[in-house]
């Protein structure tokens, strides 16, 4: 079970401590006052307001919230893709600007974006060539992560020759080229059929588990991000704002399966996170 001093953790100013307990571990997420506007032809619009959160190093957390509440956009904001209006980001203490050019976190979008005239392991093989690395260490590299995500006999293959949940499992492996830190990851399985989805989050879980990264991941999903997650951020519709973080108790060691899903925790957890995002306040299980 994930420690109690994590499982209670709901504000920035509570980190996860460092491994031999004496500091504060640098958090792989640290939001401060992030406010993003932008500008249309009717003003100014306001997407994120007064955003404040801390995600530890190695913990898997969710951004839940109707459409349009700015999730996707808190997600860019990490990457260094857009920048805040206001407010501090920062990935393991740098900005996100040198976490960016430092390779400190991966990125997955939910189409996986893979090259069409590439195959499975050139596919995997392209932040690895950017960063000139030695051909030797990126076929060493690139064997590593296709048995990681289960793609061995695919190597050779080319996108249009795999189904939907195939070329997903390639886009995250692309993302685990460089080993970050991080992962950011935005409704990477929203386009999934349900059971393809299922399969791939206890196969990421599993990546999780194994790579000790951190995960940030944007999902419409109620169940994913409680399946997935340490905690569960809600956000409010436009201007996105957190109203409420709702801790699982599921830490990385826990394993994430039918038997998880199928548990009376786990539907406690899921009315928990509906009547937040609902504004009820929540009957059953504990906050």
């Amino acid at each position: 079970m994930i420690d109690d001093e994590k499982a209670t953790m709901t504000s920035p100013s509570t980190s996860p401590t460092s491994a031999n307990g004496d500091e504060p571990a640098i958090p792989a997420v640290s939001l401060t006052g992030v406010t993003k506007q932008f500008a249309s032809k009717q003003g100014q619009v306001q997407a994120l307001a007064d955003i404040d959160l801390s995600v530890g190093p190695g913990e898997f957390v969710s951004l839940i919230g109707p459409s349009g509440c700015g999730k996707s956009t808190l997600m860019r904001l990490v990457a260094d893709l857009e920048t805040p209006s206001a407010g501090t980001v920062e990935v393991f203490g740098k900005t996100a600007a040198r976490a960016r050019k430092d390779q400190d976190y991966g990125i997955a979008f939910q189409q996986s974006g893979l090259l069409a005239w590439r195959t499975v392991a050139d596919n995997i093989a392209v932040p690895l060539e950017l960063h000139k690395v030695s051909r030797r260490r990126r076929q060493e590299r690139v064997a590593e992560l296709v048995a990681l995500v289960g793609l061995e006999e695919f190597t050779g293959h080319y996108p249009d020759q795999l189904s939907g949940g195939m070329q997903q499992r390639v886009a995250i492996a692309r993302a685990l080229a460089e080993q970050p830190r991080l992962l950011l990851m935005d409704e990477p399985f929203g386009a999934l059929d349900e059971m393809t989805r299922e399969r791939l989050q206890t196969e990421l879980s599993r990546l999780v588990r194994t790579t000790g990264a951190a995960v940030v991941f944007v999902t419409h999903s109620i169940p994913e991000a409680v399946f997935l997650s340490e905690r569960v951020v809600v956000m409010s519709p436009r201007p996105g704002r957190i109203t409420r973080i709702v801790p699982t108790g599921l830490g990385p060691d826990i394993v994430r399966d039918e038997v998880l899903r199928e548990s009376e925790r786990f539907y406690e957890l899921v009315t928990e996170v509906r009547e937040a995002l609902h504004s009820r306040p929540a009957s059953g299980a504990g906050s």
